[in-house]
């Protein structure tokens, strides 16, 4: 008998992959086919960001089949697993299987003063205290509010079944199980804002607040559920989709990042550490987020998870907006021509600056410039930005409580820059692990969905290969001197964006 093979669907906020993991007894996995197709981005106004979802449904549809006909027949898949982009929010006719509008990225500030509002109301410490996150524009709540507001009658509707609300894996698994199935999974739920996390179900309390009709949400299951079956019609095979998990947590399980003290980092067009706190909730005082780590096997592993808003997307904007590279890989080398930063910094609040700071109205900021700064000087400042923010939410980690890592678990395509990686090492003054296989988020959706078919009995499998590893070089002096810098650079972008 031939081993079985494992479809993991990838979505993500710049592209749609599907992989087949073909699983041995043993738990090891490796890839078979891959297909993935870029997803257009669109920007109407400053702030907001949206994707098309029929667009992302075709995508799914179109790397799924061409993976399947890769490895020839569909009959040796066991299963189905999903990741996706986290709190990207979906509105849709539940008759038609129409989206009413485009979706709402995860980076769209577009709710902002709504937010704001809530904030000045009092309701921001009700709601940490819930649902373990901060009133921000970042979380679906007040993105699925605005979408029904744009509809006519939009609650009444929703309230009568006929518009359901959702992340991406929501929609996705309502398109694959032929309309058939609103669900979603606990780790995605727990980004909403609207979910109780003690419980693991939506609250109405905070649902009520965000005027977000409970029935018009999907029903929260465990990552390892079974949420549904495909319509045959679309793969070619009834496949079960028995795992999914939001980007960040399926890439804490792709680690083996699986019990407290254990954390990992993801650098893709954002940054977002996440750091296992373990079975009981832990409530951040370094304006952290409370989230879900993962749940699985009648397990449950809570998290503390801080974000940066513009990682992979700093580099996005030197290649296409500022256009001094055309190359994102170019960007490594331009960095080694200059011997150091020359003073200057970049804030790269193009959405909002994330964790600890939050603060939704920043734009990205350069302070430093001379005469004898150049395009280099932008590059090097966008490439070392990534290092400080890792520093900011490793500090913040720590202030909660979180004993000192000895070894930052990293993954995601910024980690190829080894430039990057250095600078995050000397400025955190740790070791960085980069495993050689770079699809996390992918391995570990396919991990939930084997563990959860039965293909697996453990969640967490051996190492494929031995890791890259950076360890820190820098003297102390020096990054005290570049962190104190940076620090004021992310004051004068907070003052230029303050309205006193």
């Amino acid at each position: 008998m031939k081993n079985a093979l494992i479809l993991s669907i990838d979505q993500g906020t710049t592209s749609t992959r599907a992989i087949a993991f073909e699983v041995t007894p043993e738990g090891v996995f490796s890839v078979q086919a891959v297909s993935q197709l870029e997803l257009t981005q669109h920007f109407p106004q400053s702030g907001w960001v949206e994707h098309d979802a029929d667009e992302i449904w075709r995508a799914v549809v179109q790397t799924c089949r061409e993976v399947i006909k890769k490895v020839g027949s569909v009959e040796r898949f066991a299963a189905v697993g999903i990741t996706n982009q986290r709190e990207t929010s979906v509105l849709w006719d539940a008759g038609t299987g129409q989206p009413l509008g485009r979706a709402i990225v995860w980076q769209d500030r577009r709710t902002a003063a709504q937010m704001e509002r809530l904030i000045d109301q009092g309701h921001e410490d009700k709601v940490r205290e819930t649902s373990g996150l901060i009133l921000d524009p970042y979380f679906s709540a007040s993105k699925f509010s605005w979408l029904l507001d744009q509809v006519e009658n939009g609650r009444e509707r929703a309230r009568a079944g006929e518009l359901k609300l959702g992340t991406i894996d929501s929609w996705i698994m309502w398109k694959l199980t032929g309309a058939q199935r609103h669900v979603t999974d606990i780790t995605n739920a727990a980004r909403t804002n609207l979910m109780a996390l003690d419980e693991g179900q939506w609250s109405k309390a905070l649902c009520d607040l965000f005027d977000v009709p409970m029935e018009a949400l999907p029903q929260i299951l465990p990552s390892d559920a079974l949420f549904g079956t495909c319509d045959a019609s679309i793969l070619g095979k009834a496949l079960p989709i028995h795992g999914s998990a939001g980007d960040q947590q399926a890439a804490l399980v792709g680690h083996g990042a699986l019990e407290a003290g254990d954390a990992k980092i993801t650098y893709g067009t954002g940054a977002f550490l996440i750091a296992n706190t373990g079975p009981k909730v832990v409530r951040s005082e370094a304006r952290l987020l409370g989230t879900m780590g993962w749940a699985a096997g009648g397990q449950v592993r809570y998290a503390l998870e801080g974000s940066i808003f513009s990682a992979g997307s700093a580099v996005q904007w030197l290649r296409d907006g500022l256009k001094a590279i055309s190359d994102s890989r170019q960007s490594e080398a331009v960095a080694h021509t200059l011997k150091d930063n020359g003073g200057v910094y970049l804030v790269p609040g193009f959405t909002g600056l994330g964790a600890p700071w939050w603060e939704p109205d920043v734009r990205g900021t350069v302070i430093g410039l001379t005469r004898d700064a150049g395009p280099a000087h932008l590059v090097r400042a966008a490439l070392e930005s990534l290092a400080y923010q890792t520093y900011d939410l490793l500090e913040a980690l720590q202030k909660d409580g979180a004993p000192p890592m000895k070894r930052l678990k990293v993954d995601g395509g910024v980690t190829a820059n080894a430039f990057v990686m250095q600078f995050i090492a000397d400025i955190c003054d740790i070791e960085v692990e980069r495993p050689a296989f770079q699809e996390m988020t992918a391995l570990g959706a396919a991990r939930l969905a084997a563990f959860g078919a039965g293909v697996t009995s453990e969640l967490w499998g051996p190492p494929q290969t031995a890791p890259a590893i950076w360890k820190p070089a820098m003297e102390r002096d020096q990054r005290n001197a570049l962190i104190k810098g940076w620090r004021r650079a992310v004051k004068a972008a907070i003052v230029a964006a303050s309205d006193d």
